[in-house]
């Protein structure tokens, strides 16, 4: 009988070894799980992207105003009864601020 405890215990230990320590135990499977879950976020964000690109595809198939406004955007161009403004800043405007003025100010106060 004490052999029969003897070997159940071994055996015990045996399998519980496999399931913590080996390579495919508990944590194998844990990484799997984490992979998986990563996996799935990727997938979603992806699919996400792809409704984004077909909604694109078939707004510049069916309609002219995705069309002009990608153009716009993109290229820059106008409509044939729309005038262009470029607005140019001045040279003082793209000056920086004089630092020494502000620091006498400053030393003053």
């Amino acid at each position: 009988m004490k052999w029969l405890v003897a070997l159940f215990a071994a055996l015990l230990l045996l399998l519980q070894y496999r399931v913590w320590l080996s390579p495919d135990g508990v944590r194998e499977v844990l990484r799997l799980e984490s992979a998986v879950a990563g996996q799935q976020a990727e997938n979603s964000r992806l699919l996400e992207r792809n409704r984004q690109l077909a909604a694109e595809v078939r707004d510049l198939k069916q309609g002219y105003a995705a069309l002009e406004e990608r153009a716009r955007s993109d290229l820059g161009m106008i409509s044939g009864n729309e005038t262009f403004y470029q607005v140019v800043p001045s040279a003082s405007a793209l000056k920086p601020p004089d630092r020494s003025a502000q620091r006498g100010a400053a030393a003053r106060e």
